[in-house]
């Protein structure tokens, strides 16, 4: 695929900030300031710029987690880590147009992140992050090239509510393609038929929560397809 090894950058660079992150995070940091760190080290670690709506890095703790806003309405809160806490962080960086699109929720207990999900003492929470793993492995193994975003769509949401789970996407989609304007984009949703091999790439983004829960999760990554199977950026 074109451009492969640029995308992998990206991607790569979001990994490293993450985990940059994870081990900066403690109990009684501000939003606003994990907000900047993880923008100022992706701009000095390889992106020149943000390619959705200029954030960088957008970042929501506790109750937030289970909100799901546009970006063109973003605002972070003046809020600070728990002791025991969720955080989720969505990072948005680019170079030369070339995109990174990454997700993940992290989960602070006695004041720093757990860097095991096996190991977090608190069922809910360590539930909501096992799910969000199988249901990017249940991704890998049942799509397929000529699968459309619709039936991935169905059969996504599908496993989701066997597992107890909620949709909370604002647009109930489940992730995107990956293209070089926001706006071009094609997303997980009912009613695109077009096919899986038709984009280059695509996100899968499921923001899951147990029904009535107040906790929220979110797992990114983006996908390509090599020979037929479908491959994790």
């Amino acid at each position: 695929m074109d451009n492969i090894g640029l995308y992998s950058a990206m991607q790569n660079l979001n990994r490293v900030t993450i985990k940059y992150i994870a081990k900066t995070i403690k109990a009684g940091m501000n939003l606003r300031d994990i907000k900047a760190l993880c923008e100022d080290y992706l701009l000095k670690n390889g992106a020149d710029s943000f390619w959705y709506w200029d954030v960088g890095a957008f970042v929501f703790a506790g109750d937030e987690t289970a909100v799901s806003v546009s970006g063109r309405d973003y605002k972070v809160t003046d809020r600070t880590i728990q002791e025991n806490d969720i955080i989720t962080i969505d990072l948005s960086p680019q170079k030369d147009n070339i995109w990174g699109d990454y997700a993940r929720t992290l989960v602070v207990e006695n004041g720093i992140v757990c860097d095991k999900i096996n190991e977090i003492k608190k069922f809910e929470w360590r539930n909501g992050l096992q799910t969000e793993e199988y249901l990017h492995q249940a991704l890998i193994n049942a799509a397929a090239p000529n699968m459309t975003f619709e039936e991935l769509y169905y059969y996504m949401n599908d496993l989701i509510a066997k597992k107890g789970f909620c949709n909370l996407d604002f647009l109930g989609n489940l992730g995107h393609s990956i293209v070089k304007d926001k706006n071009d984009r094609v997303y997980i949703e009912k009613g695109n038929c077009k096919k899986l091999s038709d984009v280059a790439m695509f996100t899968f983004e499921p923001h899951i929560s147990i029904p009535d829960s107040k906790y929220g999760y979110k797992r990114e990554d983006i996908y390509y397809f090599d020979n037929g199977r479908l491959i994790k950026l």
